[in-house]
């Protein structure tokens, strides 16, 4: 049986998607470099390219990999294939909105728990998603800091030793996030109980984020944050 949430001493998240929507922000960036362009894409055809495009052999670090990607996918989208454009959408991660529940849930959140960021983006950016976020973090790990990238063991073995420093355990720990390739799976291995935030449930497919080979069934299930931050409410009154 997994614990109840008030047992837990960490909460730990993935940040791109989760928190921070990052969908919203390529499509959002995209649809204006079309405009200028004068053609119109569709959004969900754009994220899927995306995907196919991310998920390659010869990618870089995220999000600096989105100049790579758009001129790799600026083809098939019809747009402009000068790389100013992939620089572009590379910065725009600098102006990705949070998602309108995000930042009021973490600061309740964190009233009961030190809150740990685990993001598969480069520091530069997290510093960006941090600050839209309100800064509520009690520490974070970006791909700069532990050299690899989620569902590598290795990124959440950094995190444990951390915690391990502490004097505490991955047992302290529920791991929240959106992707179910990049975390949930990957948590259920690794003995974590999770919690799955489902941003995209009302809606078809994966969007931007790569397939799983097979579903993960979570221990905690959620399609916003305010329903982990309600839920924790509840479970302390």
């Amino acid at each position: 049986m997994y614990k109840s949430l008030p047992e837990f001493k960490y909460m730990t998240f993935d940040v791109v998607g989760t928190l921070i929507d990052f969908e919203g922000g390529l499509k959002d960036c995209l649809a204006g470099i079309a405009a200028e362009a004068g053609v119109t894409i569709d959004g969900e055809e754009a994220l899927s390219l995306y995907r196919t495009a991310r998920y390659s052999k010869d990618a870089d670090l995220f999000p600096d990999d989105l100049v790579r990607v758009y001129l790799e996918i600026a083809p098939k989208l019809g747009l402009p294939t000068e790389r100013k454009y992939g620089e572009r959408l590379r910065d725009s991660a600098g102006n990705w909105r949070a998602f309108g529940d995000s930042a009021e849930a973490l600061a309740r959140l964190a009233k009961d728990y030190r809150l740990v960021a685990m993001t598969n983006a480069r520091r530069w950016a997290f510093d960006f998603f941090a600050k839209e976020l309100g800064d509520p973090f009690y520490a974070a790990f970006t791909a700069d800091d532990t050299g690899t990238e989620k569902p590598d063991p290795a990124f959440f073995q950094k995190v444990f030793d951390f915690i391990g420093s502490e004097g505490n355990s991955k047992d302290d720990v529920l791991h929240v996030a959106q992707s179910q390739y990049h975390d949930i799976g990957i948590s259920r291995k690794l003995g974590l109980t999770n919690c799955w935030i489902e941003r995209r449930h009302a809606q078809e497919g994966y969007g931007g984020t790569i397939e799983p080979a097979e579903f993960t069934e979570p221990d905690y299930h959620f399609t916003s944050m305010a329903g982990l931050a309600d839920a924790v409410a509840v479970a302390r009154s």
